[in-house]
């Protein structure tokens, strides 16, 4: 992945954002730095912070996994008929 300059600004107000909002210290230097600024973002109470993580992943095409479905979950969508209904 390409980091350009819409890239690294993105990065850097997120950083701060981040740090003042949930004392979380990112270096841009991290191997992981991407997805710890994402998934810090998805914690977040604040819109403007998880607007900035959205950009930021758009921007790099890095999206989050989904989180796991528990098992009672798992059981409800996979035990639901979805087939045609006959009459």
């Amino acid at each position: 992945m390409e980091l350009t300059k819409a890239v690294l600004d993105c990065m850097q107000t997120l950083r701060r954002q981040l740090r003042e909002e949930q004392a979380v210290d990112i270096r841009l230097s991290q191997p992981d730095a991407i997805l710890s600024m994402l998934s810090a973002c998805a914690e977040s109470q604040h819109d403007a912070t998880r607007e900035l993580g959205e950009r930021l992943s758009s921007l790099t095409g890095v999206r989050l996994m989904p989180p796991a479905l528990s098992e009672e979950e798992l059981v409800r969508k996979y035990t639901q008929y979805a087939g045609p209904l006959r009459g």
